[in-house]
């Protein structure tokens, strides 16, 4: 039997790098605090964005451009959901994702169901519903995540 030398310690700086500074993960979390206080408005303004993405569908019809755009709007949300503070709009945005997500079909997306998932987006924050526990929240997520499983998206 050969055995093969482990060489992943040497590689990752032998081991030396330490601990993480308990002081560097304060100064951290205190900056994301002070940052906390804008992410009601940043949320807003994302929201806004896949809004009016909406509305161009609507002006323009269900074209690629237009609905690259409000693909890109809702992907957004769905990164940014949680850090805002709200994980159930990362979940509302995934499934809007998934139901828009091929680019082939994406053109012919019942609408009626992109709407439903951003005007509950909206709802959420409107009523401040953030996680996906909420006794209303939790009834909205699944039949959404529903009704796009029946679409076989």
């Amino acid at each position: 039997m050969i055995q093969v030398p482990n060489t992943l310690r040497a590689k990752v700086g032998g081991g030396r790098l330490g601990a993480i500074d308990p002081a560097a993960i304060a100064k951290a979390e205190a900056a994301l605090k002070s940052l906390s206080g804008n992410f009601a408005q940043w949320l807003a303004d994302e929201i806004t964005k896949l809004d009016n993405a909406r509305q161009e569908v609507r002006a323009t019809g269900a074209t690629s451009a237009t609905m690259e755009s409000l693909y890109l709007r809702a992907h957004d949300l769905k990164g940014l959901g949680a850090t805002y503070g709200f994980p159930i709009i990362t979940r509302i945005a995934a499934s809007l994702c998934r139901l828009i997500d091929d680019k082939e079909k994406r053109v012919g997306a019942p609408m009626p169901l992109v709407d439903a998932h951003i005007d509950a987006i909206k709802a959420a924050v409107r009523d401040d519903i953030k996680e996906d526990d909420h006794p209303v929240g939790a009834i909205l997520v699944k039949e959404l995540e529903a009704q796009v499983a029946a679409t076989g998206a």
